[in-house]
């Protein structure tokens, strides 16, 4: 069986496997990380374009799926259950509600909206015919979004700025999480108000 295994691994189609399994776990975990990576790696040629957009693809749809089923699942525990109807989820619950088309949407796009508000949803019952369509399509549109411009970073810096494209790949991500968040805090101060 080790031979079989080592000689499956050696193989290009045992790299590429792996390679997209990896792509996969990584995308589930780290998802615009790993779409930033991935597109400069399909940039360089280490990974074909089908096969990276494939495995981002599978890995945020795996992902979004697990989310709502750990609400799902968390919803049957003793414990967690009375929070169901319980006061103090109710101004989360119905802000949910109110506006769930736009916030599942949002929640690849906002850090840390996307966990939060897709285990809610497995954990309130909301429909999976809305969740599943919504949360595909936000997923799959930034997906093609930061690997489209990663792509396009890593095929224009290939030659003159290698040593340094990882540097600026990395800058590039930290601006967008702090943009992010910038937004995420003037948005609850608005609605908060100054107290």
């Amino acid at each position: 069986m080790i031979p079989f295994l080592s000689g499956f691994i050696g193989n290009e189609a045992g790299s590429a496997l792996l390679l997209s399994l990896a792509v996969i776990l990584c995308a589930f975990f780290l998802e615009d990380i790993t779409t930033v990576i991935v597109g400069i790696l399909a940039a360089e040629g280490y990974i074909g374009i089908p096969l990276a957009l494939f495995s981002l693809y599978a890995g945020i749809i795996l992902g979004d799926t697990i989310l709502y089923s750990i609400g799902a699942l968390a919803r049957t525990h003793p414990k967690l259950a009375h929070y169901i109807d319980h006061g103090y989820t109710a101004s989360f619950r119905s802000w949910l509600e109110g506006r769930y088309a736009v916030i599942i949407f949002s929640g690849h796009f906002i850090p840390g909206l996307r966990f939060t508000t897709y285990v809610a949803s497995g954990f309130f019952r909301r429909p999976l015919s809305a969740f599943i369509p919504t949360a595909i399509a936000s997923g799959l549109a930034l997906g093609t979004l930061l690997f489209s411009v990663s792509y396009w970073f890593g095929s224009l810096t290939a030659a003159w700025i290698r040593p340094f494209r990882w540097l600026i790949a990395a800058t590039f991500l930290l601006i967008l999480f702090l943009a992010s968040r910038q937004h995420l805090r003037a948005y609850r101060l608005k609605r908060n108000g100054p107290g």
